[in-house]
């Protein structure tokens, strides 16, 4: 059976379907063409040496160290190993501590270090690569599609005001947990879940090349990186993802899958929840990990969406690498203590690599409830690195 959250969220996305993704595609097809878009193509470094500033060392002096390599985006492979030692120790030392105080209230879900560390938290990470953004940033985007006023704050707001909205609300993480920096960034939904099967048949519709460019260079011009987010529908990750590689191998543009809407056997989106198997998130995984390697890239950060168990009914198959580093991202909408509920029971509980969660400035809200905000997010046990905000 389904929880509250799973029931609300699900009866949510019913409606979505058959109103604003339906109007997103008549506007998406009119304003970017439909399904035929994919033929466009479309840290701190360590200072140098001061002798060199003088004009060279002096002779017999020993040979001036090389400067620490520097990135746009994400930290050296040693720092980034630091990184992750120093939230292992902080998450061993909590979890020690809260076993040895016999009187202490048990934390709520998901912010139970011991919990944690019960579930095997942080999971065997693969060798860190050089510019890898995660564990020593946090990354904080708005989602949408700037075709629909009803998919996010990506589109709900005009460019400007979007973006003023989106620094506010870095400048809150940045306050609230200083020791951690923060890469804003848009996640732009790119491949659309319809009700009506569409001019390809497979349920989903595609912006333009130019569109994704446009969205890119808006991040950029805030110093920001992009996340390219697809909606199955009832096509194959093997056939959509290859139309976004020219933008994959630029070296801030990321990728994301939304399991809700990987239909299989031909069902609709929005008539039930989809499932994405260990499988195919080890393809893309594994276009990414090329893409990487052949573009001489840092790695691409992957997110993947979850608010159930079996939209990620395997995710202990999943094979990690340096390439790409893994962010299981709780997507669900409803009053915090059902978040906290779906955080441990669909994230904590499954390891994966790193995690994510979601604020719904509206759905969350609705009933009455507040917004969960950075200071309540910083309870949770993995502490999630990656926040979304629709």
């Amino acid at each position: 059976m389904l929880s509250p959250m799973k029931n609300r969220r699900g009866a949510d996305v019913y409606r979505s379907i058959r109103t604003p993704l339906a109007l997103i595609a008549v506007v998406a097809m009119a304003a970017c063409g439909g399904d035929a878009g994919g033929d466009d193509k479309g840290a701190a470094r360590a200072p140098g040496d001061s002798a060199a500033k003088g004009g060279g060392a002096a002779k017999g002096a020993a040979p001036a160290a090389a400067p620490a390599p520097k990135f746009a985006f994400g930290n050296a492979a040693a720092e980034a190993t630091q990184c992750h030692q120093r939230r292992q120790a902080r998450l061993d030392s909590a979890s020690s501590a809260l076993q040895a105080d016999s009187a202490a209230k048990r934390p709520g879900a998901g912010k139970n270090p011991a919990f944690a560390k019960e579930q095997k938290w942080y999971p065997q990470m693969p060798e860190f690569r050089d510019g890898s953004i995660l564990p020593c940033n946090r990354i904080i985007v708005y989602y949408g599609n700037p075709a629909s006023k009803k998919m996010g704050a990506l589109g709900q707001y005009p460019r400007e005001d979007m973006l003023a909205r989106l620094q506010r609300q870095a400048d809150q993480w940045k306050q609230a947990d200083p020791s951690t920096p923060v890469v804003p960034g848009l996640h732009l939904i790119a491949v659309v879940a319809q009700g009506d099967p569409g001019p390809s048949g497979k349920y989903r519709t595609q912006i333009r090349d130019a569109v994704v460019d446009s969205i890119h260079q808006m991040a950029k011009s805030i110093n920001g990186i992009l996340f390219i987010d697809v909606q199955v529908g009832t096509d194959d990750i093997r056939s959509i993802m290859p139309r976004f590689d020219e933008f994959l191998k630029r070296p801030d543009v990321h990728f994301a899958v939304d399991p809700e809407f990987y239909m299989r056997g031909g069902t609709r989106p929005g008539a039930k929840i989809g499932t994405m198997y260990a499988a195919d998130i080890n393809w893309v995984m594994d276009r990414l990990t090329q893409i990487v390697q052949q573009n001489n890239l840092p790695p691409k950060v992957l997110i993947i969406h979850r608010f159930t168990r079996g939209m990620v009914p395997d995710v202990e198959n999943v094979r990690l690498r340096p390439e790409v580093q893994l962010v299981m991202h709780m997507d669900g909408w409803g009053a915090p203590w059902l978040k906290y509920d779906s955080y441990r029971d669909y994230i904590v509980r499954h390891p994966a690599q790193y995690t994510g969660w979601k604020n719904f400035y509206h759905n969350d809200t609705k009933g009455g409830d507040p917004l969960t905000t950075p200071r309540d997010l910083l309870q949770l046990w993995p502490e999630p690195l990656y926040i979304q905000y629709q």
